[in-house]
C-alpha cells in the first residue's frame, strides 16, 4: 500500500495541463471491441483504472500497441470468447467498476457477455439495473450464477426498441447506445445521459459509421447498421481533474493557470465555483486561477444559506461534490453540500473534522460547511483514502494544512489521477511518495 507525505502551507505557482478524461476513456476504450478494424485513440490518461481496462481487452483478444504519448492502437479482430468464462477473467473484471462498459460491445459483437460483480470506489450501492434494462429491452437474456458471483448476457435475436431510462445513467447510456449501433432497427433512449462523455462517444461511433440523432439531449436515436469500421479519436481533457486543480489553488492562496481546459465543455462548473467565491479568468481556452486571500460564499437571494447539489448534465457532476466541500471549509460563509447519488461518499468528512474542519454530516446525504474564513488553517494529521475524489479532496485539504500530513491508500487517488505527485510538485508542492 503506498503512501503520500504531505508538507503543508505552501504556495503553489505555474501551468498544469490537464490529463485525458477518465470517464471518457473507459467508454472509448470498450467500444473498440464493436469493430475488427484498427483504432486509434489519443491522450488517454495514465491511470490504473484505464490501464487494467487495458489489460482486460488484450486479454480477451485485443491488439494492444501503445504509440506513446497518451496515444493507443487498437484491433479487436479475433477475441477470445472462451476467456469470458474463465477465473482469470472474472478476478480481472471486478478490479475496476469500468469493466461494465464492455457488456454493451461484446453483446453487439459476439453475442454473449459475462460480467461479474464490478469493482471500484465504495461509494454506496451502484447497481446495473439500467444497463440490464435496457439490455433486455433490445432483446438480451440476462440470468445470474450466484456460484461464479456473475451475470451471463445473451443476444439471439436482437431488435431495435424503444425506452425510457429509469435513471439517466452515464455508463447505462453509454453501454446501450453501443450495443444499439449494431442492432436491427430503430432504437430511441429517452431520458438518456447528456454529459461530454456520452456526447464524445456518441462522435466517435459516428465516425465508425453509427446512425446517431440527438447528441446533447436526453432523447437519442439510433438506427442500426451492419457494421462498424475503424476510426481515430481524441479524448477530451478532464474536467474532474480541471475542478480539482481550481479548488486547490483557490484553497492553497496560489496562482495557476490550467492550460488547454475545453471551457466549452465545463459546462456549470465554473459558475459553482464562484458561488464560492472563486473568480477565474479566462484566457483563450485557459483557465487562470489569481491569488485568492479570502472567498465569500454567495447566499441565495433572500439571504438564506446557499446549497450546492449534484444533478445530470447539465447540473453539476457528483464526482466534484468533495471538491466543493473540502474547499467550502476555508470559505467565508456556510454552504450545504447535497450529494444526492451516493449514499457513502460524503463519509470522509470525519477526517476533515479531525483536521479543524467545522462540517456538520446532516445525513449520509447531506453536510453543512461553515468556513473557517482562513483564521483557522486546518492541521495535519494522519487519514486513508476512501475513494477517488475522496483521496484528492484530502490531498487538497493537507495541502493547505499546517504541518505534515500522511495519507494512506493512495492507490485509490492514482485510479483517477496520473502521477498526481509529480506534476504537483512540479509547481512547488512537497509529495513524499513511500
Amino acid at each position: 500500500m503506498a503512501t503520500f507525505k504531505i508538507e503543508g502551507g505552501r504556495k503553489l505557482a505555474g501551468e498544469l495541463n490537464p490529463q485525458g478524461a477518465k470517464n471518457e476513456a473507459l467508454q472509448i476504450i470498450s467500444a473498440v471491441l464493436l469493430t475488427p478494424k484498427e483504432v486509434i485513440v489519443h491522450n488517454i490518461p495514465e491511470i490504473i483504472d484505464v490501464r487494467n481496462l487495458i489489460l482486460l481487452l488484450e486479454s480477451i483478444g485485443v491488439e494492444v500497441e501503445d504509440l506513446g504519448s497518451g496515444s493507443w492502437r487498437f484491433k479487436a479482430e479475433n477475441l477470445n470468447t472462451e476467456y469470458l468464462d474463465s477465473k482469470d477473467f472474472r478476478e480481472q473484471a471486478t478490479r475496476l467498476r469500468g469493466s461494465v462498459m464492455i457488456m454493451g460491445p461484446l453483446l453487439a459483437r459476439i453475442g454473449q457477455a459475462v460480467m461479474p460483480q464490478p469493482g471500484g470506489d465504495k461509494i454506496g450501492r451502484r447497481r446495473l439495473d439500467t444497463h440490464f434494462n435496457g439490455f433486455c429491452k433490445l432483446g438480451v437474456s440476462v440470468t445470474y450464477q450466484a456460484a461464479k458471483a456473475s451475470f451471463v448476457l445473451k443476444a439471439e435475436k436482437l431488435k431495435g426498441a424503444d425506452m425510457l431510462l429509469e435513471e439517466a445513467s452515464v455508463t447505462g447510456t453509454a453501454n446501450i447506445v453501443m450495443l444499439a449501433t449494431l442492432t436491427p432497427g430503430t432504437t430511441s433512449i429517452y431520458n438518456a445521459a447528456c454529459e461530454p462523455y456520452v456526447q464524445q462517444l456518441c462522435r466517435m461511433l459516428i465516425s465508425m459509421g453509427a446512425k446517431i440523432k440527438g447528441l446533447g439531449s436526453n432523447l437519442l436515436l439510433i438506427e442500426g447498421v451492419e457494421e462498424l469500421s475503424g476510426t481515430t479519436h481524441t479524448i477530451l481533457p478532464d474536467m474532474i481533474e480541471i475542478g480539482s486543480f481550481i479548488g486547490l489553488a483557490a484553497m492553497t492562496g496560489s496562482a495557476i493557470t490550467i492550460r488547454s481546459a475545453s471551457l466549452d465543455q465545463l459546462g456549470i462548473i465554473p459558475k459553482s465555483f464562484e458561488r464560492l467565491g472563486i473568480h477565474l479568468e479566462k484566457r483563450g481556452n485557459d483557465i487562470h486561477v489569481p491569488t485568492h486571500k479570502q472567498y465569500k460564499i454567495e447566499t441565495f437571494m433572500d439571504g438564506s444559506i446557499m446549497n450546492i447539489s449534484d444533478a445530470p448534465w447539465p447540473g453539476l457532476t457528483p464526482d466534484l461534490l468533495s471538491i466543493f466541500l473540502v474547499v467550502a471549509t476555508q470559505a467565508a460563509g456556510s454552504v450545504l453540500i447535497h450529494q444526492k447519488m451516493f449514499e457513502s461518499r460524503l463519509f470522509f468528512v470525519d477526517k476533515l473534522i479531525d483536521m479543524g474542519a467545522q462540517i456538520i454530516l446532516c445525513d449520509p446525504h447531506r453536510a453543512t460547511v461553515i468556513g473557517l474564513d482562513r483564521k483557522y488553517p486546518l492541521r495535519g494529521t494522519t487519514m486513508s483514502s476512501p475513494d477517488i475524489r475522496a483521496g484528492v479532496a484530502l490531498l487538497i485539504a493537507a495541502w493547505s494544512a499546517e504541518g505534515t500530513s500522511i495519507i494512506h491508500n493512495v492507490e485509490q487517488i492514482d485510479r483517477g489521477y496520473q502521477y498526481i505527485d509529480t506534476r504537483l510538485n512540479s509547481i512547488g508542492a512537497k509529495i513524499t511518495r513511500i
